[in-house]
């Protein structure tokens, strides 16, 4: 971004951030996950400002917090949009949050600038902010639990390389161009592919915005231009799913296209069964809410946590999905 138009959009952004002081959790249309879990006895209160609330993902990641919070006797308040392209209802969701004083903020960026202003507003307030899944462009924020994306993403890589016989054209329906998670699941694959599979050729990268609706109209789009496309990597669970509806509509038959995606969920989970997915990778979910509220409280109560919380990832398929360790931190 040129400097001038940055230093314009974080001015709008910090104006906006000042028009929507003393939102409620659930202005804008947003969906709200703010009931109260932990102890709510507790004098001791983190919110947590989530990406987005329509994937399985993020309910895991709730399900983590809120079972770290009862492990420790603190409160917790669970917020975020409806969808992850909702980047201005986030804004006021993390404002909110910010005006009910809390002793911590969680929060996982959709946009790492356009949330700059609001950090410096929590920072001038002095509630210690950690961040999980995403960062924003802001030195104040002690910790991020979060997945490795980029050896992610290249996990992904090494994976479809195999299945194709290590040549060919393959594609990706990927879910952000600005988010970290969509930027570096992207590239470690492209990266990965590049350097350690030269006979295969990434023919096309749109973007989906994580919606499955979109993203199988994407799908569909590239194996008609692509007539000898032998494989698509979708970047998230909506992108993932969007390509196998994809699959599905057009006929193709287990096994004719290769399907890698990212995430869990029972929709994924139930392709790969079918064999209209190869596999996937998976992240903690569950492991980074809990992390990401002990994160909090060590914060809290004066003691620094690690600067970065690696969660973790793994390949799943047919093969290993009732293995203890992945069954783990499969979510359906």
């Amino acid at each position: 971004m040129k400097t001038g138009k940055r230093v314009a959009f974080l001015a709008t952004a910090a104006a906006v951030a000042l028009a929507l002081a003393g939102c409620s959790n659930n202005a804008g249309g947003g969906t709200s996950g703010g009931e109260t879990a932990g102890d709510a006895s507790s004098d001791t209160y983190i919110a947590l400002v989530s990406k987005g609330f329509q994937h399985q993902f993020w309910q895991a990641v709730k399900q983590g917090a809120e079972s770290k919070a009862k492990e420790l006797g603190v409160k917790v308040t669970f917020d975020g949009p409806a969808a992850e392209t909702e980047i201005d209802n986030q804004l006021q969701m993390l404002q909110a949050a910010i005006d009910k004083k809390p002793d911590a903020i969680g929060y996982a960026a959709l946009d790492p600038e356009a949330c700059i202003p609001l950090i410096q507003a929590a920072e001038a307030a002095k509630i210690p902010v950690v961040q999980f899944d995403a960062g924003c462009n802001s030195d104040y924020p002690l910790s991020i639990a979060k997945t490795d994306s980029l050896g992610a993403g290249a996990l992904a890589a090494d994976h479809m390389a195999e299945l194709i016989g290590k040549k060919g054209e393959v594609a990706i329906v990927g879910h952000s161009q600005i988010n970290s998670t969509g930027v570096e699941r992207r590239d470690g694959f492209v990266d990965q592919m590049k350097a350690e599979y030269p006979d295969v050729k990434i023919v096309d990268i749109q973007y989906g915005d994580g919606d499955h609706l979109k993203s199988a109209d994407i799908a569909k789009a590239m194996i008609a231009a692509h007539p000898n496309l032998k494989g698509i990597y979708g970047t998230n669970e909506g992108s993932a799913i969007g390509v196998v509806n994809a699959v599905g509509e057009l006929g193709l038959k287990p096994g004719e296209l290769t399907v890698i995606g990212f995430d869990s969920g029972q929709a994924q989970i139930d392709a790969i069964g079918s064999g209209l997915m190869a596999g996937a990778i998976t992240q903690n979910p569950i492991g980074i809410g809990e992390q990401t509220v002990q994160a909090a409280y060590d914060a809290i109560n004066g003691k620094t946590p690690e600067k970065v919380i690696d969660t973790g990832y793994y390949w799943y398929d047919k093969t290993n999905m009732e293995d203890a360790e992945i069954a783990a931190v499969l979510y359906k």
